[in-house]
C-alpha cells in the first residue's frame, strides 16, 4: 500500500524554464520528492522569458504528459502572442487557465494543492481540485497580479474606478478559500494580512545556493572584457524595470568613463530598449545563459545594477537581489524608500540604494564605486554573508517542508 503523501503544484511556469517562478518552482518540487512526497505539476509549455515555445517542445501536442526526476508533468500548449501587449497577456493567460481546467482532469488523488501565484484566477481550477479531493489549498504568491499591473501602468487607462473595485473583490474571494497563504516577503505577507481574513501566512521566501553561486568556483565569463570596469543586469527585461533611468544613465557616461554595461536576458521589453540603446556602444545586449553559467556571468561582474519603479512598493520581490548579493559583488539598485530591497540593503550594508531615479546621482555613485575597489570588497563580502544567513537553500526550504507536514496533519 503506498502511503506516500501526494502533492499538486499548478504553476504557470517549470522546467526547463530556468528562471525566476520556474525555477523555484522546479527546486521546490525536487526538494519534495527528496523528502518522501510524490508529485504532479500543471503548467504550460515552456515559454519565458522568450515568449515563445521552446523549440524541442513545439511538435509535441497542445496536451503532453512527461515525467522528469519522477515527478509527472501535465502541460498545455498555450496561446503566445507574437508581441507582447496587454490584450496579448490576457489571452495567453485565459488560454493556459482553459488548459489547467482540462488537467486537473487527470489529476486523481491528491492530499495538498499548491497554487504558484502570479495569475490569480488560477486559484479557481486549484480551488476545485482541492474541494474535489478534501484537500488543503495552499496559494503561494510570487506576485501581486493586480497590484503590480496598476503601480507600473500596465492596466492604465484600460481599467475603470469600478472594474478596479470588482478586479480586487474578485482577488480576495479567491485568497480566501486558501487554507494557507505564503509569500516572498515580509511586506507581502502584509498585503495579505489587508486583503484576507486569513490568520494563517506564511513566509516563504526565495532562496539561493551557496554553491551554486559561489565566488570562489567561478570563472571569467565570456561576455566580459578585462580592460573595462563592468555593470550587469541579468534577468527578465520588462516593465517593472524602470529603463528611463537607465537610458538616462547611459547618456550620462562618457568613452573615457571605461565603462561596459552588459545586459543578459529577454522579455517583453527587451526589442524596445535595444533600440533606445543601440547608439551607445558600451551596451551589449546577450540572450539568457544556461543555469550553469550563471555563476560565472553573477561572479564576473564589477557591479550589478537594477533600477525599479518607485511606485512599486510591497508587490513584488525581485528574486534576483539573492544571486546579486550571493555573487560577492555589490549593487546600485533604485526602487521605493518603504519597500523590502531598501530595507535588506539598509541591514546588510551591501551596496548603494537610492530611493528616486536620478540619473546624475547615480552616475555619480557609480563613478566613486568605480575608484573604490576597497568599498566594493567590503560591500560584496556583506551582501554575500548577510543573503546566506537570512536566504539559503537548506533553511528556507526545510522550514517549509515543516510547515506542509504541519498542514497535512491537521487535514486529517
Amino acid at each position: 500500500m503506498n502511503t506516500k503523501k501526494n502533492i499538486t503544484i499548478i504553476t504557470p511556469n517549470y522546467y526547463p524554464e530556468d528562471t525566476a517562478i520556474g525555477y523555484y518552482t522546479t527546486d521546490f518540487a525536487n526538494n519534495l520528492v527528496g523528502h518522501g512526497f510524490e508529485v504532479q505539476i500543471i503548467t504550460g509549455f515552456p515559454y519565458y522569458p522568450q515568449w515563445k515555445i521552446e523549440e524541442s517542445y513545439c511538435d509535441h501536442p497542445n496536451y503532453y504528459k512527461e515525467t522528469i526526476d519522477n515527478i509527472t508533468i501535465y502541460r498545455y500548449k498555450m496561446y503566445l502572442p507574437k508581441k507582447v501587449t496587454f490584450f496579448g497577456r490576457i489571452k495567453m493567460m485565459l488560454s493556459l487557465l482553459k488548459g489547467t481546467f482540462q488537467n486537473i482532469k487527470n489529476i486523481e488523488k491528491t492530499n495538498l494543492v499548491v497554487c504558484v501565484v502570479p495569475f490569480t484566477l488560477f486559484i479557481f481550477p486549484a480551488f476545485i481540485l482541492a474541494k474535489k479531493n478534501k484537500s488543503p489549498l495552499w496559494i503561494h504568491i510570487q506576485d501581486f497580479e493586480f497590484d503590480l499591473a496598476f503601480e507600473t501602468g500596465i492596466y492604465q487607462n484600460v481599467f475603470s474606478k469600478t472594474v478596479k473595485y470588482i478586479v480586487f473583490k474578485l482577488e480576495k474571494y479567491l485568497l480566501n478559500k486558501a487554507a494557507v497563504i505564503s509569500s516572498i516577503s515580509y511586506n507581502m505577507l502584509q498585503k495579505i494580512h489587508q486583503k484576507t481574513q486569513k490568520k494563517d501566512v506564511f513566509y516563504f521566501p526565495n532562496w539561493v545556493s551557496s554553491e551554486k553561486i559561489n565566488p570562489t568556483l567561478a570563472k571569467k565569463h565570456q561576455f566580459f572584457n578585462d580592460e573595462v570596469f563592468s555593470l550587469l543586469y541579468s534577468g527578465n527585461i520588462g516593465q517593472k524595470q524602470n529603463w528611463e533611468a537607465f537610458i538616462d544613465l547611459c547618456h550620462r557616461i562618457k568613452q573615457e568613463d571605461g565603462i561596459e554595461i552588459v545586459i543578459v536576458g529577454d522579455g517583453a521589453y527587451s526589442e524596445q530598449l535595444k533600440a533606445q540603446t543601440c547608439f551607445f556602444d558600451f551596451v551589449k545586449f546577450y540572450d539568457p545563459v544556461p543555469f550553469c553559467e550563471l555563476n560565472d556571468l553573477l561572479c564576473s561582474a564589477d557591479l550589478h545594477f537594477l533600477f525599479q519603479k518607485t511606485e512599486v512598493v510591497d508587490t513584488v520581490m525581485p528574486s534576483k537581489i539573492l544571486g546579486m548579493l550571493a555573487s560577492k559583488k555589490p549593487s546600485i539598485v533604485t526602487g521605493n524608500k518603504y519597500s523590502e530591497v531598501k530595507t535588506i540593503f539598509d541591514n546588510a550594508n551591501c551596496g548603494c540604494f537610492l530611493d528616486q531615479n536620478n540619473s546624475a546621482e547615480i552616475y555619480d555613485r557609480l563613478l566613486h564605486l568605480k575608484e573604490n575597489s576597497a568599498l566594493r570588497e567590503n560591500w560584496g563580502e556583506n551582501g554575500r554573508k548577510y543573503v546566506l544567513e537570512r536566504f539559503s537553500e537548506t533553511n528556507v526550504l526545510s522550514n517549509t517542508i515543516d510547515k506542509i507536514n504541519h498542514v497535512l496533519n491537521n487535514s486529517k
